[in-house]
């Protein structure tokens, strides 16, 4: 699936809900079911600057894709990397790179989310970014 189409689906899903509760126990779900990293990955170069929660990202390049594993100590913020993980996971660096993530605006995330959580929200999409960027050059 493409990054567009994965962000459809989960713009769909997110329809369901009548309310932002309901939304939350969802995101919460999601951060639950994020597979666990190896604690070997919870190192300081692997943490995202300008989240108030501790969160990591490792990327792997495999067959020009990357795959992404995160954590955080923060069941609400796992659960927001794990949305960003299941649309950028597993698609070319270039295309991450480039990647518009509207699912973000079209699900009301940013705007149900407080200032510091908001911000560290950016911050993770800028990282994937960062790696999308890092590992295009290297193709």
């Amino acid at each position: 699936m493409s990054i567009n189409e994965i962000q459809d689906e989960i713009i769909e899903e997110f329809d369901f809900f009548d309310d932002w509760m309901e939304r939350y126990e969802y995101i919460i779900d999601l951060g639950k079911k994020l597979p666990l990293i190896d604690d070997s990955m919870k190192t300081e170069e692997r943490l995202i600057k300008g989240c108030q929660s501790q969160v990591w990202l490792h990327a792997a390049q495999e067959d020009g894709k990357i795959n992404f594993t995160a954590d955080s100590d923060a069941v609400i913020t796992k659960g927001i990397i794990a949305l960003l993980v299941r649309v950028l996971s597993g698609q070319p660096a270039k295309e991450i790179a480039e990647s518009e993530l509207y699912f973000i605006d079209k699900i009301g995330l940013k705007e149900h989310l407080s200032l510091t959580r908001s911000n560290g929200l950016v911050s993770m999409v800028k990282q994937m970014k960062r790696y999308g960027i890092a590992l295009s050059s290297q193709d």
